[in-house]
């Protein structure tokens, strides 16, 4: 049973952003400080990426786990309330991202997916974050198509 009215739940999901996230600002302030350029959300690209580096042809998703359901991650619990909705929402939200990884595919755009739980780790742990920022640089770099951290 939920401990809020369903209305003020609604407003509270109303309320999450999904442009200029702290884990967006976040990875955007460190690749900028790494001397990396970007668009933010280029129309361009298919699926309209957080974060488009187009010297490296690029495209960077920041996802977040509960919403883009990061597979045995903590943050991706499924609520209690609402379960086939919620079910359905998920459902939707990973064939979206499956299509969108297959048309950066077919343009030949290289796709990197970096997790909610992996940038919380990364403010929390020095050596965590500059490992993820060189397999970062690595991945700019490389001939892979796709990588997820």
């Amino acid at each position: 049973m939920d401990i809020i009215t369903a209305e003020q739940r609604s407003r509270n999901m109303a309320a999450i952003r999904s442009r200029n996230t702290r884990p967006e600002l976040y990875m955007r302030k460190l690749l900028f400080s790494m001397g990396y350029r970007y668009s933010i959300n280029s129309k361009k690209v298919p699926g309209h990426p957080d974060i488009y580096l187009k010297k490296y042809n690029t495209a960077v998703f920041i996802n977040g786990c509960f919403w883009h359901r990061h597979e045995g991650c903590k943050y991706s619990y499924m609520p209690k309330s609402r379960v086939e909705f919620w079910q359905k929402k998920f459902e939707m939200n990973i064939r979206r991202d499956s299509v969108v990884k297959a048309e950066l595919r077919d343009a030949d755009v290289k796709c990197l997916v970096i997790w909610e739980c992996s940038i919380k780790k990364m403010g929390k742990n020095p050596e965590f974050c500059s490992e993820i920022l060189s397999a970062i640089a690595e991945f700019f770099k490389s001939q892979n198509l796709y990588m997820e951290l």
